[in-house]
């Protein structure tokens, strides 16, 4: 019943790939406000490399999402992320973000 599917794909409800790499954006901004070093610090989305979708998400699939921080500074930092629905990849990508004062 989300409003989502009901034009992707009229028929054929899908998840769209783009709310699959804002969930992972998502967690992985969680991931960098969780961490000790990074206390007082904002992550701004920054910018997606080399997204890529491997299997369809429909209506009643579970979406388990994993991140892991790459390299970070104090200004700026890169991750990686994924969606899978039963253990297999449904979306993969690459995540940077901007440091900002909060």
């Amino acid at each position: 019943d989300e409003w989502f599917f009901s034009g992707h794909f009229p028929g054929r409800p899908t998840l769209p790939g783009v709310l699959m790499c804002e969930a992972i954006a998502q967690l992985g901004a969680y991931v960098v406000l969780s961490s000790p070093g990074l206390a007082g610090k904002l992550p701004l989305f920054g910018g997606l490399d080399s997204a890529r979708f491997r299997r369809q998400v429909v209506p009643g699939d579970t979406l388990t999402l994993e991140v892991t921080l790459g390299r970070m500074s104090s200004r700026a930092g890169k991750g990686s992320g994924r969606a899978l629905v039963d253990g297999a990849v449904a979306c993969e990508c690459e995540l940077m973000f901007v440091l900002v004062d909060a």
